[in-house]
């Protein structure tokens, strides 16, 4: 029941990106300026990523049930307030509080995956909650879009309340206390932070998210610009990344538990960078074969490198301190998005006026297949041991 409520609350937490479609409609409504209106994003994203880490802190020393369950009830609260947000400012308000409530959910959902299951099938854990993960982002663009068309841009919001009410009922109900049976863990240090297998992990995962969120920003506008395709059949090859991403996690899960994490890692982020390097190269006339191609092994890359990173840094602390591994997985995957979508934003634009769409979207994703080429060379390091358990 812990691997399958982690699952679920990554789900449900996944499902914010079912907003991107009503930004727009959002910034009409409110009267801001397209770049103003990403705020909406920057507010929810930063202070989930910080609370994540604290919630894992948090988690080690309650165990990490009451406050993932506590995140469950905060987060539905949040969604049912959405409905009556008439401005810009209550909306960026209630995007603070969702961060905090998701951050409780995804730093401590590793841990009750871990805590839950004996060493040799964290893998297996950990994909399948990398698999609700996946399986959130794939499926929340078209829900969005639907419910933008039939409800206005607040019900891509307030459809979750019940969802995250559910789920928090079902955790509250069925939910066990675990823990490491470990004594109360001493105060964090930084001597516990600044070893090499966790500063491998945390920068592997910050590089493999830089890298794959050049498709979420510039991707949807070459499909749609570029290649000239209805929104319907560029929304379609769009999805073959996060589909991509949620089948291949649960095997990157299985590949863990029977070799190890290092080589299902080292090849997921080889699949990743060949994928954003094929990418690099297409034109206006590529066949939509290749383009859907190139975008399916972005996905299947980060499928497969993501739960063996999350299990290597699992692995990189004791039981005592798995809150804080998941918490700082999660701060380290959100960082490296927000720097990657704000450095390759700078590549683009520094392009765009001089050469045009096409060489300013090749630089970006020269730059983006660089990064997680460096990431390859990382992960081949030998990092150290394992922490015990």
């Amino acid at each position: 029941m812990p691997v399958l409520l982690a699952a679920l609350g990554a789900l449900l937490v996944s499902l914010d990106s079912a907003i991107n479609i009503a930004l727009p409609a959002m910034a009409e409504a409110f009267g801001v300026a397209p770049a103003a209106i990403r705020w909406v994003i920057i507010c929810y994203v930063l202070t989930y990523a910080l609370t994540a880490f604290a919630a894992g802190v948090l988690a080690d020393r309650l165990g990490p049930a009451p406050v993932f369950v506590t995140g469950l009830w905060f987060s539905a609260a949040v969604f049912t307030a959405y409905a009556a947000a008439h401005s810009y400012a209550a909306v960026l308000l209630l995007r603070v509080l969702q961060g905090l409530g998701v951050g409780l959910i995804y730093g401590t959902a590793p841990a009750l995956v871990t805590l839950s299951l004996p060493r040799e099938q964290h893998g297996r854990g950990l994909g399948l909650m990398s698999l609700g993960l996946g399986v959130g982002l794939a499926t929340a663009p078209a829900l969005g879009g639907a419910l933008l068309a039939a409800f206005g841009w607040p019900a891509v919001f307030v459809f979750r309340a019940p969802l995250m009410l559910a789920v928090a009922v079902l955790a509250q109900l069925r939910l066990p206390h675990v823990t490491s049976g470990a004594p109360a863990p001493r105060r964090l240090g930084p001597d516990e932070l600044l070893r090499l297998p966790v500063l491998q992990s945390a920068l592997l995962a910050f590089l493999s998210n830089y890298a794959q969120f050049s498709v979420w920003l510039l991707v949807p506008f070459f499909l749609v610009g570029s290649l000239r395709l209805p929104p319907t059949v560029g929304g379609l090859l769009f999805t073959l990344t996060p589909l991509g991403n949620a089948l291949a996690a649960p095997l990157g899960g299985i590949a863990t538990d029977r070799i190890g994490p290092r080589w299902p890692l080292v090849g997921g982020l080889v699949v990743e960078a060949a994928g954003l390097l094929s990418i690099a190269w297409m034109t206006d006339v590529s066949p939509l074969t290749r383009v859907g191609l190139g975008l399916a092994l972005v996905g299947v890359g980060v499928g497969l490198f993501q739960v063996p990173n999350l299990a290597q840094m699992m692995a990189a602390f004791p039981g005592a301190r798995q809150g804080v591994a998941g918490g700082l997985g999660f701060l380290s995957r959100t960082l490296g998005s927000a720097v990657g979508v704000q450095v390759t934003a700078a590549l683009f634009d520094a392009r765009l006026a001089r050469d045009g769409f096409l060489a300013a979207f090749h630089v970006a994703f020269l730059g983006a297949g660089t990064v997680c080429a460096l990431g390859v060379l990382l992960a081949l390091w030998p990092a150290g041991r394992r922490a015990a358990v």
